[in-house]
């Protein structure tokens, strides 16, 4: 991404508020709005915020490719946005959404599911004790 981030139609409001990365992303974490279940994280810029915020549909600004994409133009596994958030520090934005197929670019249905660190661990520490 280029240091000067392109126009967006961004709620001014909004775009106050957020924090971004020194490449002018935010993370989002895209989340089945009906389980919980986590299914991705991506990174949006203003732009891919607003296009999220006003179409219905996820986007997404890949760092990869350097370009916006739509959850589901090329993969048909679409992200319908039941809601957005910002967390308290506005530096990350929840999108809880309908997932139709995969979220994961694997095919799988989430992309945290292959490779599990802990589970189910009794970690000996209590909620009192944090």
């Amino acid at each position: 991404m280029t240091s000067t981030p392109p126009p967006s139609s961004l709620d001014p409001a909004i775009a106050a508020r957020l924090k971004r990365s020194a490449d002018g992303l935010v993370p989002a974490i895209a989340q089945q709005y009906d389980t919980g279940e986590v299914l991705m994280l991506g990174w949006m810029d203003d732009e891919a915020l607003h296009r999220t915020l006003t179409t219905g549909r996820c986007t997404y600004w890949s760092r990869s490719r350097q370009e916006y994409w739509v959850k589901g133009d090329t993969s048909g596994h679409f992200q319908w946005v039941r809601s957005v958030a910002l967390d308290c520090d506005a530096d990350t934005v929840l999108v809880k959404v309908d997932q139709v197929g995969a979220a994961c670019h694997t095919g799988a249905r989430t992309c945290f599911d292959a490779d599990v660190l802990i589970e189910n661990a009794d970690s000996g520490v209590s909620a009192t004790d944090q």
